[in-house]
């Protein structure tokens, strides 16, 4: 399993180690990443299904809260761990090895003001397994669904917490019920298309633990690629973000 360490952003400010032959991270994490509403207020942030890590090192740029990350595969943990660690930011993330299910137990219940995750895409039945089950974990609702997660996030935040969640559009119905079922009131909603022309193939949503009922906002659509097949304005900004 060849092991690398490469930047996770544009100019050089972070560093993760990624395995090649692994689920690497992808641009579903930087854009979730970027979209979540981060305060000055902010002083714990939680990120489920965290792989590698990139969301907790991407959230270290934009914020100085502390951040724990919560991994199920023990070869991604070792990863983060190492991220952690070449970005000296042991002080700021921790990285714990544990399923998702019941980690408010573990880590406290009303605790955190943010909860990210960049989870499972697909039911287990409804696609063709991946073999190699690092792979198939990454992908498919194997060790956690989609209602695991929103529940468990419904109990790590605090009230008025936000949860940001990166997603396929056909399972946003199924999101906004199990929004509504567990009070998180959902407030943004944005579309994520490969290029204009294209049907929009992901959706960042972010919502609000016992946040007033209605006022979901529709934002502008992100558009991932220009016709020549470069990344647009909008998401090289998002990888060579920077701080202020």
């Amino acid at each position: 399993m060849p092991i690398v360490c490469n930047e996770l952003l544009g100019r050089e400010l972070i560093k993760i180690y990624q395995d090649t032959e692994s689920f690497n991270f992808s641009i579903d994490s930087m854009l979730l990443a970027d979209f979540v509403s981060i305060t000055a207020r902010c002083k714990s942030i939680c990120d489920l299904c965290t792989g590698n890590a990139p969301i907790p090192l991407y959230l270290s740029l934009r914020s100085k809260a502390n951040i724990i990350g919560v991994e199920v595969q023990e070869h991604s943990y070792n990863l983060a761990i190492d991220s952690v660690k070449v970005n000296k930011l042991e002080n700021q993330i921790t990285i714990i090895h544990d399923n998702l299910i019941d980690i408010s137990n573990k880590i406290g219940k009303s605790k955190f003001d943010v909860v990210t995750c960049n989870p499972p895409f697909f039911k287990v039945g409804n696609h063709q397994i991946n073999p190699k089950d690092s792979k198939a974990i990454a992908r498919h609702e194997i060790l956690a669904t989609l209602e695991d997660i929103i529940k468990e996030a419904s109990k790590l935040l605090n009230t008025r917490g936000r949860f940001a969640l990166v997603h396929r559009p056909e399972r946003l119905p199924e999101i906004l019920e199990l929004f509504k079922k567990y009070h998180i009131e959902p407030k943004r909603l944005r579309l994520v298309y490969p290029r204009v022309g294209m049907e929009c193939n992901h959706i960042l949503i972010e919502g609000i633990k016992d946040g007033a009922v209605d006022g979901l906002r529709i934002e502008g659509p992100l558009y991932v690629y220009k016709d020549d097949n470069t990344w647009t304005d909008e998401v090289l900004k998002i990888y060579n973000y920077t701080k202020e």
